[in-house]
């Protein structure tokens, strides 16, 4: 089974240039907490609330003056929409993440693979992902 067919495809983002205030109620009023910052049309990096917190709030930067660029995620790991859900559900694994965005042959965010999402394809593939996102207890 491919990507697109179990992903979740409806992608918000925003740009590089926005504000993290901005970012921040863009995610608590679509109850996210992720967004793919996109330029021209491509992905160029991920802010989550993890970010504003960690990188933001507590550095005590000024949220309204302070820009999605210099807070977000540059490595980000991504699957493109035609690759089979096996080989996502391995990417996870390895990476320890329980979702990845979704982009197209032009490198266009179109949706997200959750590990609910994977649940749909295969339940042995969203048990793999979450055991190696876990990780062992303590």
């Amino acid at each position: 089974m491919l990507v697109k067919e179990v992903m979740t495809s409806k992608v918000q983002s925003v740009s590089p240039e926005q504000s993290i205030q901005e970012c921040a109620r863009k995610m608590r009023d679509l109850n996210i907490g992720s967004l793919p910052v996109s330029e021209k049309g491509q992905m160029i990096g991920m802010i989550t609330d993890r970010d504003i917190c960690c990188r933001a709030v507590a550095d005590g930067r000024d949220l309204a003056k302070t820009k999605a660029a210099d807070i977000m995620s540059k490595d980000v790991t991504w699957c493109f929409d035609d690759q089979e859900c096996a080989d996502a559900a391995h990417l996870m694994e390895d990476k320890h993440i329980r979702r990845l965005t979704v982009l197209n042959r032009d490198k266009a965010p179109v949706g997200f693979l959750s590990v609910d999402d994977l649940a749909r394809c295969s339940h042995d593939l969203a048990g793999g992902v979450l055991e190696s996102a876990i990780g062992p207890a303590h």
